[in-house]
């Protein structure tokens, strides 16, 4: 029985292309690489980050938005149906429905909880964004640590910020793909680039206010000159994580803006388009800002200041930097537009789920997803407030896992499924419309043998990781020495659980009601040509 579903497109090729980009380029960008290359060796750091580059990012995001445009095909927004259409052909449809329930609820707790926190981490940057118009920091008299601290558990300011994000992402979402996202990424993206570029010339421009030794050029040696005794797994696997969690890899979200493309538009420029655009963004635009500063300013221990390099160090810098408010506020402007931009793409998921499953209409979907996120918000917002610490327990038991382990879990899958179920068909379904065609030892040496063989490994030793870090222990080691916050690590997990068990019923549930004669017969029977 052939189908042919009508959903929304995308209105134009700069508009996917931004779009795309503004999913990828968001605060990890910003502010997680700078850190994480930091504390892995600066410059030998770079040589596994364009390892996993070129070994998982480029043959994962090919198969995302091959799984996204035949999941469109068919009237798919997420990655659950997804996933069957394409194990379906290697497995019987009952076996394909248990594998890609499994993936649609890795993707619903990950655009659910990691949203539940990255919209807040969006709204503290709009809070400082405006402290750094008002002068908010700029008072020497306290220091800039306590005084995130005091923002932190200040519930004006966490709610007020935290809420503008959320209803700026609902009406973005509630107007379209042409008319919200797309608009929003036209308008963000560009001016996401130009203050990129504005504080890169300052920050290569700064000399060695602080220190003879700290430049801000040295701190580009720092980053591109590697010393190969600091290589070790460790940095390997920081480096595998960091190409997911920037290319938002392995959370279905760029499925889910792929299921916007045309049939025939092409899936291997826009793969090779985004992951240019969210590289310059990172390394240039990224390692030109970050590191140049924190090493002139910080010396090469403050680069490593995680959280606190971006609400902490870097107010610190504005200070005493000639024009520092100026260049702070293009700075939190700059993490809220890329935040803002891949968290839309998160919300609209949800929203997606919304339309295909229950037949919500967009505005109403897009109200009750604001409505979901609040909820499951609130203790993020919350923790710091009630237990009087700055530690954060909940964001980051949720963060390990939901955005950082299971990233890998679902990538795992998705590659699977491509390589070794859809086949052969799966290349034909990536060159299909392509200016530029994946040839077949491509996809044969990456797609079904390197690429799923690495993950393999790279999820052991972070296994591996996670054991020997005390993270698979009822009350897990960073928590240990503080007993007020193990209530909500093991309320984090609570949620986990839940959500995990939400999102496998509810994909199993989308693909029977589509695909529930298939079930039953063992046989395929629902096909787009």
């Amino acid at each position: 029985m052939a189908e042919q579903q009508q959903r929304e497109e995308w209105g134009s090729k700069i508009g996917l292309i931004l779009a795309m980009a503004g999913n990828a380029v968001g605060l990890g960008n910003f502010w997680r690489f700078p850190y994480q290359a930091a504390k892995n060796g600066g410059g030998a750091f770079m040589i596994p980050y364009f390892g996993a580059l070129i070994l998982l990012g480029l043959p994962l995001m090919l198969c995302e938005w091959q799984l996204g445009r035949y999941g469109g095909k068919y009237g798919h927004g997420t990655l659950g149906p997804m996933v069957y259409l394409q194990a379906r052909e290697g497995l019987n449809p009952k076996s394909a429905a248990i594998i890609a329930s499994i993936a649609g609820a890795f993707a619903f707790a990950v655009t659910l909880l990691v949203n539940s926190y990255y919209n807040h981490l969006i709204g503290w940057t709009l809070g400082y964004a405006v402290m750094s118009v008002t002068g908010g920091y700029m008072d020497t008299a306290k220091g800039t640590g306590d005084i995130f601290v005091s923002y932190i558990q200040n519930p004006a300011q966490v709610f007020t910020f935290w809420v503008i994000a959320l209803a700026g992402l609902a009406w973005a979402v509630m107007r379209g793909v042409q008319e919200g996202i797309e608009a929003w990424a036209k308008l963000m993206m560009p001016v996401l680039y130009v203050f990129g570029i504005i504080l890169a010339v300052r920050a290569l421009t700064l000399g060695a206010p602080a220190n003879p030794d700290w430049s801000a050029l040295k701190g580009l040696n720092f980053v591109w000159n590697p010393d190969f005794s600091t290589l070790n797994w460790g940095s390997a696997l920081a480096a595998a994580g960091q190409i997911f969690f920037t290319m938002s890899l392995g959370m279905g979200i760029v499925c889910n803006y792929a299921s916007y493309l045309k049939p025939e538009d092409d899936v291997v420029v826009s793969s090779v388009a985004m992951i240019s655009l969210n590289e310059f963004a990172e390394i240039v635009l990224g390692g030109s800002i970050v590191i140049p500063i924190a090493y002139a300013f910080l010396g090469p221990d403050g680069i490593s200041a995680g959280v606190g390099l971006s609400f902490i160090a870097f107010p610190n810098v504005f200070r005493v930097m000639a024009g520092g408010q100026i260049f702070g506020a293009l700075w939190f402007f700059l993490l809220f537009f890329a935040g803002f931009t891949s968290a839309i793409a998160m919300y609209n998921y949800l929203v997606a789920l919304l339309e295909e499953d229950l037949g919500i209409e967009r505005k109403k979907g897009a109200i009750y997803i604001f409505l979901a996120y609040i909820v499951v918000g609130l203790p993020v917002g919350l923790e710091s407030i009630l237990t009087k610490t700055a530690d954060l327990a909940y964001f980051t038991e949720v963060d390990n896992w939901v955005g950082s382990y299971l990233l890998l879990v679902l990538g795992l899958i998705e590659v699977c499924v491509v390589a070794f179920f859809m086949k052969e068909k799966a290349l034909t379904e990536i060159n299909k419309g392509a200016l530029w065609r994946v040839p077949s030892w491509f996809f044969n040496l990456f797609i079904r043998g390197i690429t799923p063989v690495t993950l393999t490994i790279v999820l052991f030793f972070s296994t591996k990781t996670y054991i020997d870090a005390g993270y698979f222990r009822i009350v897990p080691s960073f928590v240990e020495q503080t007993p007020v916050l193990v209530p909500w690590v093991q309320a984090a997990r609570v949620v986990i659980f839940l959500v995990l068990l939400v999102g496998f019923l509810q994909s199993y549930k989308s693909i029977k009601t589509k695909y529930g004669k298939e079930l039953e017969s063992g046989k395929v029977s629902v096909y787009v040509d």
